[in-house]
């Protein structure tokens, strides 16, 4: 059980907005972040709604960082920013997206040149934009649709041996190799990932995009590999799919992950819709 005296106790809140262009939709989030068993906190999050060019916009993203937490933290602070300054943004929103993680991996990276000691992050984020859905997703943290009650996943970790990502590594002149799990030059247990600058080429911050409708959609969990180390797909959903109130939803999870063994910091934003 997470004590609620502890200092490093689960820290959450939530909020509640309407979607423009799909009947005005109401939607609500409910973020929840716990260090669990680390020593230290290398996740962070961000929900944020703004307007852009007259529509609405959310932008719901978790950062899982290694190495330390100052890539995941300027994530935090920019990629949102620079996407949505964009200036294709609304018209071109996918070319938007990756250009923009492009934009904000290379000036973190220039930051970066003063450190000796290499640091990176995963983003999983998710974009709401009228009446569509986009999750664009870089490492191993993992955004998770419930519809019709199913767990349909929105993203696929970014995972060493990954066989498209093998590939993609060895092309660029890396390897994979063995150290209690695949690992990129022997390091990294993720294939892609924001810095990380002295596995530049190989680990990269190109993001893989998936777009759906929000229509039927009942709620979506991101969240960081610290709970999905633990529970499955289907397990997240079905524990949280009673739950309406989506703070809630999101703490539920994270004690259950904790519960269950996650040795890892764990993150979680969920987001529920009302058109379902």
């Amino acid at each position: 059980m997470i004590s609620a005296r502890d200092p490093d106790a689960l820290s959450s809140g939530g909020g509640i907005s309407f979607l423009n262009g799909s009947g005005g939709a109401q939607f609500s989030y409910g973020y929840s972040s716990l260090k669990g068993k680390r020593a230290s906190m290398e996740d962070y999050y961000e929900t944020s709604i703004s307007e852009v060019d007259g529509q609405m916009v959310a932008f719901f993203g978790v950062f899982d960082g290694h190495g330390g937490a100052r890539t995941a933290e300027y994530l935090k602070n920019n990629l949102f920013k620079n996407l949505c300054s964009h200036p294709d943004f609304i018209r071109d929103t996918k070319t938007a997206i990756v250009e923009a993680f492009r934009q904000t991996d290379a000036e973190y990276l220039h930051e970066e040149k003063a450190h000796q000691k290499d640091a990176g992050s995963t983003a999983s984020t998710a974009v709401l934009l009228g009446d569509r859905l986009l999750v664009a997703n870089v490492g191993d943290s993992r955004v998770v649709a419930c519809r019709a009650g199913s767990a349909i996943p929105l993203s696929i970790d970014h995972k060493p041996d990954r066989s498209d990502e093998r590939q993609r590594i060895e092309e660029a002149g890396g390897f994979i190799v063995w150290a209690g799990t695949w690992r990129v030059g022997g390091v990294l247990a993720v294939s892609r990932a924001f810095g990380d600058k002295l596995l530049k080429p190989y680990v990269v911050a190109e993001p893989e995009i998936q777009e759906e409708e929000i229509n039927g959609v009942e709620f979506i969990i991101v969240a960081s590999d610290g709970l999905w180390n633990v529970l499955s797909n289907k397990d997240a959903v079905a524990l949280v799919q009673d739950i309406t109130d989506a703070e809630a939803a999101s703490r539920k999870l994270i004690q259950e992950a904790y519960a269950r063994g996650s040795t890892d910091n764990i993150t979680c934003v969920v987001v529920r819709f009302e058109n379902s």
